[in-house]
């Protein structure tokens, strides 16, 4: 039985190192154009140089990403970013457009190409299309059931890898090429800049009744039409192993570090555990299940893997994240009197009992002692975000550990 890549994204440096410590082993990242996620934070080429010094230290491959449908103006700063990336040394490039691709060939040919889920990757000839041209692995898009990954393992060669997603947002349209924020905002998604106009709520206005809006039902639950669930597969590990994926790709590049710990974490474990034995897996399996349910979801879905969605894999009622614990910020380093020095992400308070997340798999309850900005002076509150502060908790903390808090009921 063959070890899965377990792939997890990162938007920012400091998330990048939260990944590879809960358990990655290989991240993928965006520089500041040329990828999907315009509106992540990315990485300058300094950023980028660290990330990538900090994974190969700790054995985590790191894959860039240049998947934008290029138009010509593109090309030429293109062709200087993959001669900047040449020197930066990533491991793989994720690209979906034929003239990238082309132009990555030429400038950097000694770094693996992935062709991204953009390019419509539904069938073995594509591919088969893919490997001749010199591309190391294919993600796969997500219309595609196990049985059809399947069928793709065994009609290509052992040396070409398949990614597929194991977990993370959906998209409504095919393969992730949407036309839709384009069209309303002038923010093209193919170009990285989506505004998730899918997430929207809609009324129907009839041609002849312009300005009297009538309301979109579904069985009366409410007018999301396009909102669907999110992808989870910690249940079903050992199908997408036996269907022959090379690698796991969670979904979230505009993600906390907090939701990256948390999905990274429980992947490793849950893939682990099964490489061990199916009886450990399963009889961990409310484990996973629970902490999966700590992070950000919009309740979850298994896509396409086991047939067409139908009704229930769509939310009607409501466009929001489930969210139950809250992110404080990453112990940054422990001086030697036992503070732990975080930038505070959201507000607490002296007093409150939180949670010290840390990547082994535990979960420690500790009590905030006292805290102190780094002017010196003692407060009882945290109420400005990106604050830098040093807490003294009832339970010493380790370098890179998270810290959260469970959510009161009515927050």
């Amino acid at each position: 039985m063959h070890k899965p890549e377990l792939l997890i994204p990162a938007s920012s440096l400091e998330v990048l190192k939260t990944a590879v410590l809960f358990g990655a082993d290989a991240v993928y990242i965006g520089g500041e154009a040329f990828g999907l996620r315009a509106k992540a934070k990315n990485f300058s080429s300094e950023e980028m140089k660290q990330g990538i010094e900090f994974a190969h230290e700790h054995g985590v491959r790191v894959h860039v990403t240049a998947n934008i449908l290029a138009h010509n103006d593109d090309l030429e700063g293109a062709a200087e970013y993959f001669r900047e990336l040449k020197e930066l040394k990533p491991d793989a490039l994720i690209i979906a457009d034929p003239g990238m691709f082309t132009l990555a060939r030429e400038i950097c040919p000694e770094i693996d190409i992935h062709i991204s889920t953009q390019a419509n990757n539904t069938n073995y000839m594509t591919y088969l299309f893919w490997h001749q041209m010199g591309a190391k692995r294919v993600v796969s898009a997500r219309e595609l059931s196990l049985k059809e990954i399947k069928e793709i393992r065994s009609r290509i060669p052992d040396e070409m890898e398949i990614e597929s997603f194991i977990h993370g947002a959906m998209c409504i349209s095919y393969s992730g090429r949407c036309l839709l924020s384009s069209y309303f905002t002038g923010r093209d998604a193919n170009q990285g800049a989506c505004t998730h106009p899918c997430r929207w709520k809609y009324a129907v206005v009839e041609e002849k009744r312009p300005g009297e809006y009538l309301p979109v039902y579904e069985n009366e639950r409410g007018t999301y039409i396009f909102n669907s669930k999110d992808l989870c597969m910690i249940e079903h590990i050992p199908e997408m192993i036996d269907a022959g994926i090379d690698s796991f790709k969670i979904e979230g590049r505009m993600k906390t570090a907090l939701y990256v710990a948390t999905v990274a974490r429980t992947y490793r474990k849950a893939i682990d555990d099964y490489l061990e034995s199916e009886e450990k897996y399963r009889a961990n399996m409310e484990w996973y299940k629970a902490e999966i349910a700590k992070c950000t979801y919009r309740q979850f879905t298994t896509g396409f893997y086991f047939g067409k969605p139908d009704e229930n894999t769509q939310i009607y009622d409501s466009n929001t994240y489930i969210n139950e614990y809250i992110y404080l910020g990453i112990v940054e380093e422990v001086t030697v009197e036992g503070l732990a020095r975080i930038e505070q992400k959201n507000k607490f308070c002296v007093g409150d009992r939180i949670e010290i997340m840390k990547p082994d798999g535990r979960n420690v309850e500790t009590k905030v002692l006292s805290m102190t900005t780094k002017e010196g002076e003692k407060v009882l509150s945290a109420p400005h975000p990106q604050q830098i502060l040093y807490l003294e908790l009832e339970s010493r903390p380790d370098q890179y550990d998270l810290l959260r808090v469970k959510k009161e009921i009515g927050e």
